[in-house]
């Protein structure tokens, strides 16, 4: 079967790990697969889509990346979504009329269905909901409440349109429910993300010299520098463990802030300065933290495997992949007890769900600090779960069941 995966943008995040991992998967099950994209920067991607080049394929897997650039994407600096949208239709549009093969597309937008009416193609759409994009905005003004009334309609209708809906967490089939209530619930299915651990398990191993070799407890924050990845409550925690332990056991924990920063993002530059100044301001020593950005696969799993323990900081996070990766690498995990996280932590077994505030989770650092063989009885529990709930082999046969169920046309 050719396949066709279509997503606006190929750099770092959960939902872009997500489209690398079902590529992985379909390649694997043997389909044809084709990823189209509005825009891939080598330097701030996935090592599994840059690590043979920038001709942009995975050579040994035999995937094509096409990517289809235009501009512009913000008509000076307001309506990103609807230059967004503009730009994923060219994208549709490419794939339409010279991908005409595609047997089934997976797809972030559902305009594919218009052009099926207008007999340019018949692929089935499965449509893979991270969130609905409606609530993912503010409408502080009339403009941007008026702007928003045709992509929030254009959402709504096109999300009827798909002969298969998939939803990465219980959490957000919830809301895509009360969100789209034109959708019946039988015909949203959730398909958990999943991990490529075979990736994981042959990483190389990386050097951080950022981290002093003193270092006992390190504790880790991997998050997008994002207003809304709320890793200041980190820092929070960090400074307030220092009331629940001694003066000398604290003198030898160290907190990494690491983050996907894209220099083209304008967001990522003032959260990741507020998050210095914040820093500052709370007076936590300068050689017991660092930050860094875009850190690379093997750093990012090297942080992971030194960890004491991840601080998941996010608040009604849809999924959040951070905390799997983390499990699966045998570390801890510090979440808040709302969104995805309930649904990929066991509170008390591969890590806490606490609430938001910086007194619970220092609580839970202190608890660790004092007990580090909890920290890693939970990093094998973690380890232990990932195997059996999140694993690439149950995620191949759960997706080859739903594709199976779209082209056969059943819902």
């Amino acid at each position: 079967m050719f396949v066709t995966i279509i997503h606006p943008n190929l750099g770092i995040g959960g939902a872009e790990r997500l489209v690398v991992d079902v590529a992985i998967a379909m390649k694997r099950s043997g389909h044809r697969v084709q990823l189209v994209t509005n825009h891939f920067d080598p330097k701030h991607a996935f090592m599994e889509t840059t690590e043979f080049g920038y001709d942009f394929r995975f050579l040994v897997l035999n995937l094509d990346i096409k990517v289809i650039d235009v501009r512009p994407r913000s008509i000076f600096g307001f309506g990103c979504a609807l230059c967004a949208y503009i730009r994923m239709c060219i994208a549709a549009l490419y794939i339409c009329l010279f991908l005409k093969r595609t047997d089934l597309i997976s797809a972030c937008l559902l305009v594919f269905r218009v052009f099926r009416f207008l007999g340019l193609f018949n692929a089935r759409l499965i449509f893979y909901c991270h969130f609905p994009d409606q609530l993912l905005t503010e409408r502080k003004s009339m403009l941007k409440k008026f702007y928003r009334v045709f992509i929030d309609w254009f959402e709504t209708w096109t999300m009827t349109m798909a002969d298969l809906i998939c939803v990465n967490s219980e959490f957000t089939k919830e809301i895509v429910i009360k969100t789209f209530p034109q959708i019946h619930e039988r015909h949203i299915h959730i398909l958990y993300p999943t991990l490529n651990t075979k990736f994981f398990d042959h990483c190389k191993t990386a050097e951080l010299n950022e981290i002093p070799k003193s270092a006992r407890h390190i504790f880790v924050s991997i998050n997008r520098y994002e207003k809304k990845k709320n890793v200041g409550l980190a820092l929070e925690a960090f400074d307030l463990l220092k009331e629940k332990i001694s003066e000398d056991d604290y003198r030898y924990c160290f907190l990494v802030i690491a983050g996907g920063y894209d220099v083209m993002n304008g967001e990522n530059i003032a959260c990741f300065i507020e998050l210095q100044e914040k820093a500052i301001a709370l007076g936590i020593p300068r050689e017991q933290y660092v930050f860094l950005k875009s850190p690379t696969d093997e750093e990012k799993l090297e942080l992971l495997r030194r960890a004491t323990a991840v601080l998941y900081t996010p608040s009604n996070e849809h999924f959040g992949i951070v905390p799997v990766e983390a499990m699966y690498m045998k570390c801890c995990v510090i979440a808040l007890n709302s969104g995805g996280p309930r649904e990929t932590i066991i509170d008390e077994e591969t890590g806490f769900l606490v609430q938001e505030n910086s007194d619970s989770f220092a609580e839970k650092l202190s608890e660790l600090v004092r007990n580090k063989c909890k920290a890693t009885a939970m990093g094998e529990a973690g380890r232990k779960r990932v195997k059996t709930v999140f694993a690439m082999d149950n995620f191949v046969i759960r997706l080859e069941a739903l594709i199976h169920k779209v082209v056969s046309n059943t819902r």
